[in-house]
């Protein structure tokens, strides 16, 4: 056995992020400049359920004898890491969770993206974990930090991730191996060179710049990428929020709601026309006239939701932008004849009929309901968008868009928002703070077929407990304190996910057998 030094380096790794990749070109590339190496992978599920992380132990000293070639370990040492190269910013928080990192001795080095957990996934609300947690956990145990987003620059670049977190780690200077045996491991490796040597050379600017000594990447926490216009998502509003057209639309609102009406506008436009805008304006001015900004700032951003609700029109209409084409085709690296585009859809029968007119559909609707009480069938069908054929026969379906005033599903949508904005109406002439948390009862609705179906269902049912245990409230001078809270406990059980719903149907049934 040797005194030699040796380093420790663990990649716990997300399903798909190249990290066996990542691991053969640290290894190749401490054989190239002569330091006594070992890789191995642990094998798991990927994607979050399970845990496939890569260690590496390399010699501190390069060139041993044979007699002093150093005895590796297969797993690291928790407390007695060197370098923690994480893929995915919650890796990290894993990582610490395990106890590998400490503030005395381990290099962090971490993309700050992130790919959401299935635990994350699964809440009906927003589950994602706070950012700022995984962030002051990351400095509390790191002697040095080095996070950035290296999945925005490798889009940047034209390559992956794994790529430019070689660079960062090359250029942290915290392994004793030059640049150019890192360089020449992806040589080697001789996949997608170019397009890797590209990826390192950013991720090597970044980790090497002056303020990766500060603790954070110069793309780290402070200092997030810019967006980059030709990157905005499908769902992006072909009219901006800063069009004058649209700022003389919004003139009178108070200066506090200013940007939710201006992004909520666009919104209606491009999903509408102006005159659909106007009509969301015109039901938002009653809730800012008496100058509460909250309760103001809750309707004008659940109602603009809830207005540009995702029917099979707009959902054509998102797939067939070119907008949507050009960003795949930017993020896969390919030409326009290269790409395939399959579109997996499933839309169920109350999204097919819904967006034709009401007074044709309507009877065909309650049959449907009598039939199919518990959910319609669904009609699946893979489509080639990328096809002349696949996307006439998606694109057809925006023809429709002139008839969704009058359709099945704006009748039903609009009835169901108007009896919300009453309720809301209603509570604020006995209690704000009652009508605020009526408000948020529109975020119970969401989802496609189904699952909105059951989220209706629950805005149904806690609006109904909720104006009964008010008008209780009312007429014996109380505080509105039971009403608030059964308002507030419904949304925040739902929200939780599918197994705390028959818990607020439950609270549900006690109120209203209260009241």
């Amino acid at each position: 056995m040797t005194d030699a030094p040796l380093l420790s380096l663990l990649v716990p790794a997300v399903g798909g992020q190249g990290g066996g990749v990542l691991l053969d070109w640290i290894v190749d590339a401490a054989l190239i400049d002569g330091y006594p190496v070992h890789g191995t992978s642990i094998p798991g599920v990927a994607q979050r359920t399970g845990s496939t992380t890569y260690y590496v132990e390399l010699s501190g000293e390069r060139n041993q004898s044979v007699d002093g070639t150093p005895i590796f370990s297969l797993y690291p040492v928790p407390g007695a890491l060197d370098v923690l190269l994480a893929p995915e910013f919650l890796e990290v928080g894993r990582s610490i969770e395990l106890g590998f990192p400490s503030p005395g001795r381990t290099t962090i080095i971490a993309s700050t993206h992130r790919l959401y957990s299935i635990h994350e996934k699964i809440v009906t609300g927003r589950g994602i974990y706070p950012i700022e947690k995984l962030q002051a956990a990351a400095r509390a145990f790191s002697k040095r930090l080095i996070a950035f987003d290296a999945l925005a620059l490798a889009r940047e670049h034209g390559t992956e991730a794994n790529a430019v977190l070689l660079g960062a780690l090359a250029g942290s200077g915290v392994l004793p191996l030059s640049a150019e045996a890192f360089r020449e491991a992806i040589r080697t490796k001789a996949v997608q060179v170019e397009a890797n040597l590209r990826g390192f050379e950013a991720g090597f600017a970044v980790a090497a710049g002056p303020a990766a000594g500060a603790g954070e990447g110069s793309r780290g926490f402070g200092t997030p990428l810019a967006p980059d216009p030709s990157r905005a998502t499908p769902a992006g509003p072909a009219v901006t929020a800063t069009s004058p057209d649209i700022e003389r639309i919004v003139v009178g609102f108070p200066e506090g709601l200013g940007a939710i009406v201006r992004e909520a506008v666009a919104r209606l436009v491009d999903y509408q026309d102006r005159a659909y805008a106007e009509r969301y304006l015109e039901r938002l001015r009653p809730f800012v006239q008496g100058g509460d900004l909250e309760l103001g700032r809750i309707v004008a951003r659940h109602l603009a939701v809830w207005m540009t609700y995702e029917d099979a029109v707009r959902v054509a209409q998102l797939k067939t932008r070119a907008s949507r084409f050009e960003r795949i085709r930017r993020d896969k690296a390919v030409g326009a004849g290269e790409l395939v585009v399959t579109d997996f859809l499933k839309p169920d029968l109350d999204e097919l009929y819904g967006v034709l007119p009401y007074r044709l559909v309507a009877p065909f609707a309650r049959w449907a309901e009598r039939r199919w009480p518990n959910g319609r069938p669904t009609i699946g069908q893979h489509v080639k968008t990328t096809t002349v054929s696949g996307f006439l026969r998606v694109w057809m379906l925006t023809w429709l868009r002139p008839l969704r005033p009058i359709s099945y599903r704006a009748r039903e949508e609009h009835a169901r928002i108007d009896r919300w904005l009453s309720a809301v109406t209603r509570c604020a002439t006995w209690d704000n703070a009652l009508a605020c948390e009526v408000g948020r009862a529109a975020q119970l609705v969401k989802g496609y077929g189904d699952v909105r179906r059951r989220m209706v269902g629950h805005f149904d049912r806690l609006l109904e407990a909720v104006m009964r245990a008010a008008q209780h409230d009312a007429a014996t001078g109380g505080k509105f304190e039971t009403s608030r809270s059964l308002a507030a406990r419904y949304r925040t059980l739902v929200l939780q996910g599918p197994e705390s719903e028959a818990a607020a149907a439950a609270l549900a049934t006690e109120g209203l057998a209260r009241s």
